[in-house]
């Protein structure tokens, strides 16, 4: 009897105990990690509602972004989540054909920005890649949005702005950026 009495008391406290040593589930790495998945199995639209659109609209024109009128704004906003979702993904999707892991290292919060790195090991044939990550997201309301990502020390939407949007803007203005941006998903989409 006084056996069964401890072993009653040991699992009543392992349940009780469980739940606390359970990993809490890290609120700025979860719209990462949805993100992955979604793109990984083609759910393009359920990985762009993750995305801080207005914010990376925001870093990609820099002063230009006030310039612009709101119409402007939501037509780049809506032409830059499209020519990502049509570009970007499919490279995500063809690195992960040979996913083998991805890690994911506590967020680091400062106020209303927050960065998650993980680690991709992606398993060829003949060896083992490993691709470090960062990801930097901002609190949009209650939720947390990604932004950016960069990969080996370069920044997505840095290689973005400084390649491609910025010629543009100082070419055409909005006008132009908003032209190309209209052409360049015109010619994705009949790919």
């Amino acid at each position: 009897m006084n056996t069964r009495f401890r072993t009653l008391t040991f699992l009543a406290a392992l349940a009780f105990a469980v739940p606390a040593f359970a990993a809490k589930e890290d609120p700025v790495a979860k719209p990462v990690k949805t993100v992955v998945q979604s793109v990984r199995y083609e759910r393009d639209a359920l990985a762009l509602k993750h995305f801080g659109s207005e914010e990376q609209g925001k870093y990609l024109l820099g002063d230009d972004w006030t310039k612009g009128s709101d119409a402007q704004r939501k037509e780049f906003i809506t032409l830059f989540q499209d020519l990502f979702a049509n570009i970007a993904f499919p490279r995500v999707r063809e690195n992960f054909k040979n996913l083998d892991s991805i890690t994911y290292e506590p967020s680091q919060v400062q106020g209303s920005e927050a960065t998650v790195a993980s680690t991709v090991f992606i398993k060829h044939p003949l060896k083992t890649q490993e691709m470090k990550l960062k990801y930097r997201l901002v609190k949009e309301a209650a939720a947390w949005k990604v932004v950016d990502v960069t990969v080996l020390g370069s920044s997505m939407l840095q290689d973005i702005r400084e390649t491609q949007v910025k010629p543009l803007l100082e070419k055409g203005g909005w006008d132009l950026l908003l032209e190309r941006m209209r052409t360049e998903l015109a010619k994705v989409k009949k790919k």
